[in-house]
């Protein structure tokens, strides 16, 4: 059975005011992938023209009022994919539009970007015939409090807590005795907020703080690296590649430079490559197979389990076997010490996980959705 045109999303506010927005945006499936947005209403679909000129304000409102502290909003919404819900505290974000149309989003890294300085995050979903798929996600940064319930015809309900109200000082606290250990950069991942005594507003990602700082973590992971390409010129490192591609085999040139795993050849990674999971050794290249094998190697580099295992993702079968090593994304380490169940998209290939082994991303999804709920401001 297909999943049904519509489903109800419930919004709660549980931040600590009553000037709190949602805004929903995506591809409708439905209406060939045109880009959608939700109205201030939470049921009218808007789907904007093409503007003549980039940079384009929208002809609609599209920012749900949440209401009161507590209070809960249930909004309506397609089978969408590439879907993003996006909260906003105390003002409501700025979207724009470019001709396509093509959505100008939020951003973080851009200086003149009008919501730079205002407290805002998301969580993001694909609802299309066979299920919807929501996560909570901290790979560009962490901010707001957001959790996740999921409740279904036939099938168990599921959740995910995210972060405590204080997690964002907590994450920010961490990152600083970390710094403290290593002076490695990790408190420069902090954003302070100008207009609330330079309180944390957020915490950057390694991959979002060098696209603003591009000499941050240079050379962090270069002696982590060369560790590991010495350790496989003698060693055969096996990736299962979780598909059709099986399980291929890889060894480091004698010289020390490339790691060849099946047909595909991989130079050593900066940090800004391991961060980003999609530049220098890690771009795909149009290969399906490379794209697998770069999922589990950039995952095992930024949870640096490769010195302790020879097949990823299946050797290291336990979360606590991640990031045990000094030099690691602590980042990402610490965005999962802070979450409640431990659970949170912290680096793009996060959904990585061995075999029958624990979801890290935060992930809700079901073929028989009934009802999801999406908590903004934490417990």
């Amino acid at each position: 059975m297909p999943t049904p045109a519509t489903i109800n999303v419930a919004l709660r506010n549980t931040t600590s005011s009553n000037n709190v927005y949602a805004f929903v945006t995506g591809r409708a499936l439905d209406n060939n992938n045109a880009l959608f947005l939700l109205s201030s209403d939470g049921r009218t679909p808007y789907y904007p023209s093409s503007p003549s000129d980039t940079v384009q304000p929208l002809q609609r409102d599209i920012a749900i009022p949440l209401g009161a502290v507590n209070n809960t909003v249930t909004i309506t919404v397609p089978h969408l994919a590439g879907a993003r819900i996006y909260f906003s505290i105390d003002a409501k974000l700025q979207f724009y539009l470019n001709p396509g149309p093509a959505l100008v989003e939020p951003s973080v890294t851009n200086p003149s970007d009008p919501n730079l300085t205002l407290n805002w995050g998301f969580c993001e979903f694909t609802y299309n015939d066979a299920q919807i798929f929501v996560n909570i996600s901290y790979v560009d940064f962490v901010s707001i409090p957001i959790a996740l319930a999921l409740t279904s015809v036939n099938s168990p309900p599921q959740s995910v807590a995210g972060m405590p109200k204080s997690g964002l000082d907590s994450v920010c606290a961490q990152l600083r005795q970390q710094d403290a250990t290593d002076s490695a950069g990790w408190s420069q991942l902090i954003v302070q907020s100008p207009s609330n005594n330079n309180k944390p507003l957020r915490a950057l990602s390694p991959n979002t703080a060098i696209v603003r700082n591009p000499h941050l973590f240079e050379g962090y992971y270069d002696p982590y690296v060369a560790s590991v390409y010495s350790r496989f010129t003698s060693t055969t490192l096996r990736v299962n590649t979780q598909a059709a591609f099986g399980t291929l085999a890889g060894r480091v040139s004698p010289d020390g430079s490339t790691l060849t795993i099946g047909s595909h050849a991989f130079a050593r990674p900066s940090a800004a490559d391991i961060f980003s999971c999609s530049t220098g050794p890690f771009v795909e290249l149009g290969s399906v197979e490379r794209g697998a094998i770069i999922a589990r190697l950039a995952a095992a580099f930024n949870r640096s389990v490769l010195l302790n295992t020879d097949i990823i993702p299946d050797g290291s079968s336990s979360a606590a076997q991640y990031y045990a090593d000094p030099r690691t994304n602590h980042y990402a380490r610490v965005v999962h010490a802070v979450n409640d169940s431990g659970r949170g998209y912290a680096f793009p290939y996060d959904d990585v996980a061995p075999d029958g082994g624990v979801d890290q991303s935060g992930s809700v999804f079901s073929g028989d959705p009934s009802l999801l709920t999406v908590t903004v401001g934490g417990a």
